[in-house]
């Protein structure tokens, strides 16, 4: 796991419910539980302060880095795609955005694709992408300040259910997804029994449980949430979820408790 990511999950999973601020010793101490350095998190952290990503202030010799608006909706945006499934119906209409971007900008390209792709999009076509959850309005507010991205966004349906299956099989590799989320299964399956029984020490549960937020993380980006409909036999993306679910609860309470006691004394006044 590289510190960047530890980072935003710690603040995702633990700080954000503590007050949204933490000071750099306390996070340090944290990071050490994944064997990074005192070094690499001071560099990491004035990074990610450059990026704009938290805001800074001084307590007494103390630095405390809090979230701020950016970072607050980052987290928001990734809990709500990477904790929440969608269960309604499906009204077998298409979200498709059909996108122009300057030869130029080719980064704001890289950017719009990885954004669309987040959001449960899928490649059509050249420059055009679909989905089956209307998230276009997400789409135009995300590029909203960007004048140079040319977005027609529709809304649309197929000839019928063989062409939505034929859609989704060219848009996204649903068998390569459909293995890993069964390899996530084998690899968790086992440790479900320590992670319910309490045998896990708290240091233990919040590697445990952030490892497990890092190896779930890039579902999202692959998997498009697809209605059943468009779902080949045998998928097993949903159990995965569950599963994943089922695991992160098991070890809220011990790592939770690992994080106040490590933090109680260096709490930000």
């Amino acid at each position: 796991m590289k510190p960047r990511s530890i980072v935003f999950d710690l603040f995702g999973d633990y700080i954000r419910y503590h007050g949204g601020e933490v000071r750099l010793r306390t996070l340090t101490a944290l990071l050490e539980c994944f064997d990074v350095g005192e070094s690499t998190v001071r560099v990491v952290m004035a990074r990610l302060r450059r990026e704009g990503w938290f805001d800074t202030r001084r307590d007494g010799r103390e630095t405390v880095y809090a979230l701020n608006d950016k970072s607050w909706r980052l987290l928001d945006e990734g809990r709500t795609r990477i904790f929440e499934r969608s269960r309604e119906p499906w009204d077998r209409q298409w979200s498709m955005v059909i996108y122009s971007v300057p030869e130029s900008d080719r980064g704001l390209r890289e950017e719009l694709r990885k954004e669309l792709a987040w959001l449960g999009f899928g490649p059509l076509a050249s420059s055009t992408w679909v989905s089956p959850h209307n998230r276009l309005t997400e789409v135009q507010e995300h590029f909203a300040d960007q004048p140079s991205v040319r977005l027609d966004l529709l809304q649309c349906t197929s000839s019928g259910l063989s062409r939505d299956r034929e859609m989704a099989a060219r848009c996204w590799d649903l068998d390569a997804l459909d293995e890993d989320y069964a390899e996530l299964l084998r690899t968790y399956r086992p440790r479900m029994k320590a992670f319910r029984g309490g045998t896990v020490s708290p240091r233990q549960a919040l590697v445990e449980r952030m490892e497990l937020i890092h190896d779930y993380r890039m579902f999202p980006f692959r998997d498009p949430d697809l209605p059943e409909e468009l779902l080949p036999a045998g998928w097993h993306g949903r159990e995965a979820h569950e599963l994943f679910l089922q695991a992160h609860e098991a070890l809220e309470d011990p790592a939770t408790r690992f994080f106040l006691d490590l933090s109680a004394t260096d709490r930000v006044a």
